[in-house]
Protein backbone atom coordinates (compact mmCIF):
# COMPACT_ATOMS: atom_id res chain seq x y z
CA UNK A 1 0.00 0.00 0.00
CA UNK A 2 1.34 3.20 -0.64
CA UNK A 3 -0.75 6.45 0.57
CA UNK A 4 0.23 9.98 0.41
CA UNK A 5 -0.89 11.38 4.05
CA UNK A 6 -0.61 14.89 5.66
CA UNK A 7 0.84 15.11 9.35
CA UNK A 8 -1.40 17.68 11.45
CA UNK A 9 0.96 20.23 13.53
CA UNK A 10 -0.22 22.42 16.25
CA UNK A 11 -0.21 25.55 14.84
CA UNK A 12 -2.95 24.21 12.11
CA UNK A 13 -0.18 23.57 9.23
CA UNK A 14 0.72 20.51 7.94
CA UNK A 15 3.77 18.64 6.56
CA UNK A 16 3.51 16.34 3.11
CA UNK A 17 4.16 12.82 3.39
CA UNK A 18 3.69 9.59 1.89
CA UNK A 19 3.81 6.04 3.35
CA UNK A 20 4.53 2.86 1.99
CA UNK A 21 3.28 -0.17 3.80
CA UNK A 22 4.31 -3.89 2.37
CA UNK A 23 2.09 -6.67 3.62
CA UNK A 24 2.94 -8.28 7.02
CA UNK A 25 5.44 -5.15 8.04
CA UNK A 26 7.46 -5.79 10.75
CA UNK A 27 7.67 -1.91 11.77
CA UNK A 28 7.96 1.46 10.58
CA UNK A 29 11.26 3.74 9.56
CA UNK A 30 10.50 7.48 9.52
CA UNK A 31 13.11 9.39 7.52
CA UNK A 32 14.14 12.62 8.65
CA UNK A 33 16.14 13.96 5.31
CA UNK A 34 19.04 16.58 5.21
CA UNK A 35 19.44 20.03 4.82
CA UNK A 36 17.99 21.41 1.39
CA UNK A 37 16.16 18.26 0.44
CA UNK A 38 12.75 16.91 0.97
CA UNK A 39 10.19 13.66 1.45
CA UNK A 40 11.58 12.96 -2.77
CA UNK A 41 15.23 13.14 -2.12
CA UNK A 42 16.11 10.07 -4.11
CA UNK A 43 18.77 8.77 -2.30
CA UNK A 44 16.36 8.24 0.75
CA UNK A 45 13.61 6.97 -1.73
CA UNK A 46 16.58 4.07 -2.62
CA UNK A 47 16.92 3.34 0.66
CA UNK A 48 13.10 3.41 1.60
CA UNK A 49 12.59 0.77 -1.25
CA UNK A 50 15.29 -2.16 0.53
CA UNK A 51 14.01 -1.67 3.74
CA UNK A 52 10.11 -2.07 2.35
CA UNK A 53 11.81 -5.32 0.78
CA UNK A 54 12.79 -6.49 3.97
CA UNK A 55 9.45 -5.82 5.30
CA UNK A 56 9.27 -2.91 7.10
CA UNK A 57 7.04 0.10 6.25
CA UNK A 58 8.46 3.76 5.82
CA UNK A 59 7.16 6.96 5.97
CA UNK A 60 9.13 9.77 3.91
CA UNK A 61 7.25 13.36 4.89
CA UNK A 62 8.53 16.98 4.47
CA UNK A 63 10.24 18.29 7.92
CA UNK A 64 9.00 22.05 6.28
CA UNK A 65 5.59 23.31 5.37
CA UNK A 66 5.34 24.35 1.97
CA UNK A 67 5.92 28.09 2.81
CA UNK A 68 8.57 27.48 5.25
CA UNK A 69 10.15 25.60 2.44
CA UNK A 70 10.06 28.22 -0.11
CA UNK A 71 11.09 30.73 2.30
CA UNK A 72 14.24 28.40 3.41
CA UNK A 73 15.37 27.79 -0.42
CA UNK A 74 16.03 31.64 -0.25
CA UNK A 75 17.74 31.66 3.34
CA UNK A 76 18.61 28.17 3.91
CA UNK A 77 18.21 28.94 7.39
CA UNK A 78 15.71 26.56 8.66
CA UNK A 79 17.21 23.17 7.06
CA UNK A 80 20.17 24.12 10.09
CA UNK A 81 17.39 24.83 12.67
CA UNK A 82 17.45 22.03 14.50
CA UNK A 83 15.19 22.66 17.60
CA UNK A 84 12.57 23.11 14.72
CA UNK A 85 13.72 19.70 12.72
CA UNK A 86 13.58 17.94 15.95
CA UNK A 87 9.67 19.38 16.90
CA UNK A 88 8.65 18.10 13.43
CA UNK A 89 9.99 15.07 13.70
CA UNK A 90 8.45 14.42 17.11
CA UNK A 91 5.12 15.54 15.80
CA UNK A 92 5.61 13.16 12.83
CA UNK A 93 6.08 10.37 15.07
CA UNK A 94 3.17 11.01 17.49
CA UNK A 95 0.83 11.47 14.79
CA UNK A 96 2.63 7.69 13.88
CA UNK A 97 1.92 6.32 17.24
CA UNK A 98 -1.69 7.20 17.27
CA UNK A 99 -2.65 6.47 13.93
CA UNK A 100 -4.72 3.25 13.12
CA UNK A 101 -2.26 1.77 10.65
CA UNK A 102 1.20 2.58 12.57
CA UNK A 103 0.44 2.61 15.86
CA UNK A 104 0.93 -1.38 16.36
CA UNK A 105 4.15 -1.17 14.93
CA UNK A 106 8.06 -0.80 16.04
CA UNK A 107 9.04 2.81 15.18
CA UNK A 108 12.58 3.52 14.13
CA UNK A 109 14.49 6.49 12.81
CA UNK A 110 16.86 7.27 9.65
CA UNK A 111 18.33 10.48 9.71
CA UNK A 112 20.46 12.19 6.95
CA UNK A 113 22.67 14.91 7.40
CA UNK A 114 20.93 17.50 9.58
CA UNK A 115 18.27 15.13 9.80
CA UNK A 116 20.20 12.91 11.83
CA UNK A 117 21.05 15.29 14.65
CA UNK A 118 17.03 16.06 14.76
CA UNK A 119 16.69 12.45 14.78
CA UNK A 120 18.86 11.91 17.62
CA UNK A 121 17.24 14.45 19.78
CA UNK A 122 13.61 13.24 19.32
CA UNK A 123 15.13 10.30 20.57
CA UNK A 124 16.45 11.66 23.33
CA UNK A 125 13.53 12.88 24.13
CA UNK A 126 11.13 10.10 23.34
CA UNK A 127 13.25 7.07 24.21
CA UNK A 128 9.83 4.39 24.78
CA UNK A 129 8.39 5.77 21.14
CA UNK A 130 11.93 4.39 19.18
CA UNK A 131 13.41 1.23 18.36
CA UNK A 132 16.43 2.04 16.47
CA UNK A 133 17.91 4.64 14.55
CA UNK A 134 20.45 5.20 12.00
CA UNK A 135 22.12 8.25 10.95
CA UNK A 136 23.73 8.36 7.40
CA UNK A 137 26.26 10.68 6.60
CA UNK A 138 25.37 12.77 9.49
CA UNK A 139 25.46 15.01 11.35
CA UNK A 140 25.61 14.11 14.80
CA UNK A 141 27.70 16.49 16.23
CA UNK A 142 24.89 18.94 15.97
CA UNK A 143 22.61 17.35 18.44
CA UNK A 144 24.68 18.35 21.20
CA UNK A 145 24.13 17.56 24.90
CA UNK A 146 21.34 15.29 23.59
CA UNK A 147 23.48 12.65 22.28
CA UNK A 148 24.39 11.59 26.41
CA UNK A 149 20.23 11.35 27.01
CA UNK A 150 20.17 8.70 23.52
CA UNK A 151 19.04 5.28 24.74
CA UNK A 152 18.04 4.12 21.36
CA UNK A 153 20.42 1.90 19.85
CA UNK A 154 22.43 3.93 16.99
CA UNK A 155 24.18 3.14 13.75
CA UNK A 156 26.34 5.52 12.42
CA UNK A 157 27.10 5.33 8.45
CA UNK A 158 29.77 7.55 7.09
CA UNK A 159 31.97 7.65 3.55
CA UNK A 160 35.32 6.77 3.72
CA UNK A 161 36.31 9.40 2.01
CA UNK A 162 34.24 12.04 3.98
CA UNK A 163 36.69 13.04 5.91
CA UNK A 164 35.37 15.66 8.27
CA UNK A 165 32.24 14.16 8.82
CA UNK A 166 34.30 11.05 9.70
CA UNK A 167 35.81 12.88 12.52
CA UNK A 168 32.53 14.74 13.75
CA UNK A 169 30.54 11.20 13.27
CA UNK A 170 33.88 9.68 15.75
CA UNK A 171 33.55 12.65 18.22
CA UNK A 172 29.74 12.12 18.56
CA UNK A 173 29.83 8.24 18.61
CA UNK A 174 32.34 8.51 21.98
CA UNK A 175 29.19 11.04 23.44
CA UNK A 176 26.58 8.52 23.24
CA UNK A 177 26.10 5.64 25.67
CA UNK A 178 23.82 3.43 24.26
CA UNK A 179 24.28 0.54 21.91
CA UNK A 180 25.81 1.39 19.17
CA UNK A 181 28.06 1.22 15.99
CA UNK A 182 29.90 3.23 13.66
CA UNK A 183 30.05 1.96 9.97
CA UNK A 184 32.45 3.71 7.59
CA UNK A 185 31.67 2.25 4.01
CA UNK A 186 35.13 2.29 2.07
CA UNK A 187 35.99 4.46 -0.88
CA UNK A 188 32.08 6.01 0.15
CA UNK A 189 31.94 10.55 -0.50
CA UNK A 190 29.38 12.53 1.70
CA UNK A 191 26.38 11.40 -0.47
CA UNK A 192 27.26 7.75 -1.48
CA UNK A 193 27.01 8.35 -4.73
CA UNK A 194 29.81 5.47 -5.94
CA UNK A 195 28.78 2.18 -7.28
CA UNK A 196 27.56 -0.35 -4.52
CA UNK A 197 27.73 2.44 -1.83
CA UNK A 198 24.45 3.23 -1.19
CA UNK A 199 23.52 -0.66 -1.36
CA UNK A 200 25.84 -0.89 1.11
CA UNK A 201 24.05 1.74 3.28
CA UNK A 202 20.26 0.46 2.53
CA UNK A 203 21.53 -2.97 3.81
CA UNK A 204 23.19 -2.11 7.15
CA UNK A 205 20.02 0.00 7.81
CA UNK A 206 17.76 -2.91 7.27
CA UNK A 207 19.75 -4.91 8.92
CA UNK A 208 19.87 -2.89 12.25
CA UNK A 209 16.34 -2.26 12.18
CA UNK A 210 15.08 -5.04 12.08
CA UNK A 211 17.26 -6.63 14.71
CA UNK A 212 16.05 -4.57 17.17
CA UNK A 213 12.90 -4.41 16.01
CA UNK A 214 12.67 -7.44 17.02
CA UNK A 215 13.84 -6.63 20.63
CA UNK A 216 11.45 -4.01 21.09
CA UNK A 217 8.36 -5.75 20.23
Amino acid sequence: MVENVRISLSNGEFLEGILHLPNKAKGCVLFAHGSGSSRHSPRNRSVAKVLEKGGLATLLFDLLTGQEEKIDRETAHMRFDIPLLTDRLVAATAWARKGQVLKKFSLGYFGASTGAAAALQAAAKHPEWIGALVSRGGRPDLAGDALRSVRVPTLLIVGGNDDGVIELNRKAYAELHCEKKLEIVPGATHLFEESGALEEVSRLARDWFLQFFKKST
